[in-house]
């Protein structure tokens, strides 16, 4: 199932407000939040899953938040500052 996100890979985007969303939350030291996401995607270490509208995916104790039928990547945080699970 996972391989319908990352076969829609170019796709994947965020707002402004996403970037600045993500950069802050996970303390990232580059301006392209969205390739970075991109290439966690695709990581083969990566665990992904669709829960209702979003895909998460989680790897190096993050959990990216992806809108499921826009591409948009919603949010992302370090998986400890999480208090529920998808």
């Amino acid at each position: 199932m996972a391989i319908e996100l990352i076969s829609n890979i170019n796709k994947i985007h965020t707002t402004e407000l996403g970037k600045q969303r993500i950069k802050s939350n996970l303390c990232l030291d580059t301006d392209d939040i969205v390739s970075w996401c991109k290439q966690k995607i695709v990581n083969p270490d990566s665990r992904i899953i669709r829960k209702g509208k979003n895909w998460y995916v989680f790897i190096d104790d993050c959990k990216i938040t992806v809108n499921a039928h826009s591409y948009t990547i919603i949010t992302a945080h370090f998986e400890n500052s999480i208090k529920s699970n998808a």
